[in-house]
């Protein structure tokens, strides 16, 4: 079967504006854990990951009016526009550029389940609480991480295959512990927007 849509995958690290209402406790437990001293450097390091990310995007000049964008949280809501923005005015520069593209053209899509995400929320908030980590402990929780995971993938890859059009590109962000390889239609190429590279995440990067 012919390519003929793509589909250019951008690895994320999540900042604590993306966290929301969780923000606030993973900078605590960060900063218990490693010091604030490693917190700065860790929030330098999603800084410099964020213009190698715009950087790259606005090398490719895209003609944004075929292009939608797909991003890691967002829910299928019909208020994806009105997250996006609240989260960048809260910081997020994930979010920020977002809004870019959006003024320049590209549609913005609702891409995740919001049931999954709300497990997801009360996963990490029940891990935060125990062990003050957003890393699972041990092999139950490490076992729902994976499958909770793997559920979440498989549902963004069926709404780009369900909602990408032939001869439109679509952008996706996403975490670095996400992987949409074998999940996609085969009319679908999947281009790393980095080639080969990838940013190395701090070791304690969220899902």
């Amino acid at each position: 079967m012919a390519v003929n849509r793509r589909l250019i995958h951008v690895p994320i690290i999540h900042t604590q504006a993306d966290m929301g209402a969780l923000g606030e406790a993973f900078k605590r437990a960060v900063i218990n854990q490693l010091g604030e001293r490693k917190w700065q450097l860790k929030v330098d390091l999603v800084e410099r990951a964020w213009t190698a990310i715009e950087q790259a995007l606005a090398e490719l000049n895209l003609r944004y009016e075929l292009v939608r964008i797909y991003q890691d949280g967002l829910p299928v809501c019909g208020h994806e526009l009105r997250i996006v923005t609240e989260l960048a005015r809260a910081g997020s520069r994930n979010h920020r550029l977002l809004l870019r593209m959006h003024q320049r053209g590209a549609t913005i899509m609702g891409t995740e389940s919001a049931e999954l995400l709300v497990e997801e929320y009360q996963l990490a908030k029940q891990l935060l609480a125990n062990s003050k980590t957003l890393q699972p402990r041990n092999g139950a929780e490490q076992n729902l991480a994976r499958t909770l995971l793997k559920r979440r993938d498989e549902f963004i890859a069926a709404r780009i295959n369900d909602t990408l059009k032939p001869g439109e590109t679509g952008i996706v962000f996403l975490g670095l512990l996400h992987s949409l390889r074998g999940k996609l239609a085969p009319d679908i190429e999947l281009i790393s927007l980095f080639g080969d590279q990838a940013i190395a995440p701090p070791k304690d990067s969220s899902r």
